[in-house]
């Protein structure tokens, strides 16, 4: 079945439960469900219920699909994500962000991601906020290959601007404004799932990043590709300092997002509210 037809099915089943066209998409990372306690739900839909939608075998990733208001807003939330580690393919990862869009899903035009990042700049501390202002992509593998359908968005899409120069500015002046510091950074997406060497973090440093993951960039290629604008914040939750690297297990990872989740919700509530 085309990619096409799978994404109406999806929609189909939604629209049987929920007519909100939401304006905002919100992709919830590891540790990151608070958000979810702040919005005034609607509907809530398990993953497992929709068709053609994957099945998150993530531990810390529960599979729901969360339709309500936040900050004045009509949101659908994902409370929970799909990795290219899973084995999935990348446009199985990304297919709940077509179902979501304003082009052929179900209205949003923008997204705004979160996730759990090491931290590689030197300046960054365990805990720490990061607006991703760039991404490069090691994944091995890019969303977009394949077949392109022309309704979706343009075979070779512009990424000069991958992260909303806008609503990175306005997510700045939210921070200031409720006294939160904030960083700014290059985000990079490697395959995963183990973390990474000493020298893979050397190297990875030494091209420009900031921050390393194993999400959102496919995620964000696919929104760019459907003319969504998208907002990414980091949490990060270890510091990968070659020179005085520590294991790190991901119970404490989760652990520390879980510490600065309320910071995050904070931004994101406010931001919402803004846009």
């Amino acid at each position: 079945m085309e990619l096409r037809e799978q994404v109406n099915e999806a929609v189909a089943y939604i629209r049987k439960h929920t007519k909100m066209r939401p304006e905002v998409g919100i992709i919830l990372g590891t540790g990151l469900g608070g958000l979810v306690k702040e919005i005034r739900k609607e509907i809530v839909l398990d993953y497992d219920e929709i068709p053609h939608f994957p099945i998150s075998t993530v531990e810390s990733h529960h599979g729901k699909l969360i339709f309500g208001t936040l900050g004045g807003k009509k949101v659908v939330a994902m409370k929970g994500r799909f990795h290219f580690y899973e084995g999935y393919t990348m446009q199985r990862v990304t297919f709940p962000v077509r179902v979501m869009s304003h082009k052929i899903g179900l209205g949003v035009k923008t997204l705004l991601i979160s996730n759990a990042a090491g931290g590689m700049n030197p300046d960054f501390r365990r805990g720490d906020l990061m607006i991703i202002s760039d991404h490069i992509n090691l994944q091995g593998d890019n969303p977009l290959i394949g077949p392109n359908d022309g309704e979706m968005g343009p075979r070779f899409p512009d990424m000069s601007e991958p992260y909303s120069q806008a609503l990175i500015e306005c997510a700045e002046h939210v921070a200031a404004s409720l006294k939160i510091d904030i960083r700014k950074g290059v985000f990079v997406a490697v395959q995963g799932p183990n973390l990474e060497t000493r020298a893979e973090y050397r190297f990875l440093r030494g091209i420009g990043a900031d921050a390393v993951g194993m999400s959102t960039v496919p995620e964000n290629i696919v929104a760019n590709h459907m003319g969504m604008r998208v907002l990414g914040i980091s949490i990060i939750t270890d510091e990968c300092f070659p020179d005085t690297l520590k294991p790190v297990t991901v119970e404490e990872v989760i652990a520390v997002a879980n510490k600065a989740e309320p910071k995050l919700t904070k931004i994101m509530k406010e931001l919402v509210k803004r846009l």
